[in-house]
């Protein structure tokens, strides 16, 4: 008997109010308190107006109860409906408010597009909250993103008079087969390939992010990876921020807080004046991988946009489109600029932060980026 009540009052917190009679089950206090915390962000419009309204009492009140009721990423989630549901703005602009909220990349988007609007009193709160989600992220991306784009470094050049520990030994022995000695059963190994850590070996990355709304999450997670990879001295990192102006944010990368802060989330999209811009700005296109990371939603000219891009892979540029860098799956994108993309061969696809890495590792290796899409599963312009 316990366990069908207890499965009717499940059902009675997800179907609200309206089902208390077909449940035909009683909600205890503490149970009341959860249903009251789901009705003010799911219930119909007028209870959506009473249950949290504007009052900075209800709302604190509000987001101390889900964070007793539920796991963190279920508060992430409905602290985010929140936001988009009822135009909770006050949570991120008052300091007593931001402090309970629970903190990850969509509350980092959310501040960042509200810096300019915030108090002084709030700025300050806002500051130590994008910090502690950065600095988490940065912890869980960094040695990833070293240890890749080192070790495809060292594989990319290579050198024929290596020291003992540099010596790549697959393709050494692959370049000897015909030295094969059948009575010793070995190979007489006369020429030795090696990896080597030249600075010849350097590659120039250029992060070129469009910053209007729908990119919000991208934004962040692109200033983390920039700050991540401006830190290693074997790449020369570039961030270009854009809407339908452009901004070299490259010498923020140090911190990407103070980079975040830079960035204006919204507007409109000129992917044309940021390829422009990025053309400008290139001197190696050999040694480049520029990652334009947009939905292609083009505002400008868009003939111009296919042109640029078409001449940036020609002079030699590694280009790659992300439509989305984040944890949310595919994106809504330009189908039609996507297929030009690829007859183009510019990779074209969605791709989560945990992939990025070895997304890196696999450009700086020069391997098919269409194909190593497919197969980590990424929407792609591949064609078939």
């Amino acid at each position: 008997m316990t366990e069908q009540i207890d499965r009717m009052q499940r059902w009675r917190l997800v179907l609200g109010g309206a089902a208390q009679q077909s449940c035909a089950t009683e909600l205890g206090s503490e149970l009341s308190r959860v249903d009251a915390a789901l009705a003010a962000l799911y219930g119909d419009e007028s209870e959506r107006r009473a249950g949290l309204g504007a009052s900075s009492p209800k709302i604190a009140r509000w987001l101390g109860d889900i964070r007793s009721f539920f796991p963190t990423p279920v508060v992430q989630v409905m602290q985010q409906d929140a936001l988009e549901r009822l135009n909770l703005q006050q949570m991120l602009l008052e300091p007593e408010l931001l402090e309970t909220v629970e903190a990850d990349v969509h509350l980092v988007a959310n501040i960042v597009s509200l810096a300019r609007v915030m108090p002084a009193k709030t700025r300050d709160t806002a500051r130590r909250v994008v910090r502690k989600v950065v600095e988490e992220l940065e912890r869980r991306l960094r040695e990833p993103m070293r240890a890749a784009v080192s070790g495809s470094l060292n594989r990319a050049e290579r050198k024929l008079r290596p020291r003992l520990a540099e010596i790549d030994w697959h393709r050494t022995l692959r370049a000897n087969l015909g030295n094969y000695l059948p009575e010793r059963r070995t190979v007489v190994a006369e020429k030795l390939i090696g990896y080597t850590r030249k600075r010849s070996a350097l590659r120039d990355v250029v992060l070129c992010v469009d910053q209007s709304g729908s990119m919000a999450a991208s934004v962040v997670y692109a200033g983390i990876f920039s700050a991540v990879m401006a830190s290693l001295r074997a790449l020369r990192t570039r961030m270009v921020v854009f809407d339908t102006e452009v901004v070299d944010l490259s010498e923020q990368t140090e911190d990407p807080v103070e980079l975040l802060f830079g960035i204006q989330l919204g507007g409109g999209t000129d992917i044309n004046r940021a390829l422009g811009y990025c053309q400008q700005i290139i001197d190696r296109p050999e040694k480049t991988i520029l990652v334009l990371i947009t939905d292609l939603y083009e505002g400008g000219n868009r003939a111009e946009m296919l042109s640029r891009a078409a001449a940036l892979k020609a002079a030699g540029v590694n280009v790659i489109c992300l439509l989305a860098l984040a944890d949310d799956g595919a994106p809504g994108f330009d189908h039609q600029n996507a297929a030009h993309f690829a007859t183009l061969g510019i990779p074209a696809f969605a791709c989560t932060p945990d992939r990025f890495p070895e997304l890196m590792a696999a450009a700086i290796q020069k391997q098919d980026l269409g194909l190593w899409a497919a197969k980590q599963g990424f929407v792609t312009n591949r064609p078939e």
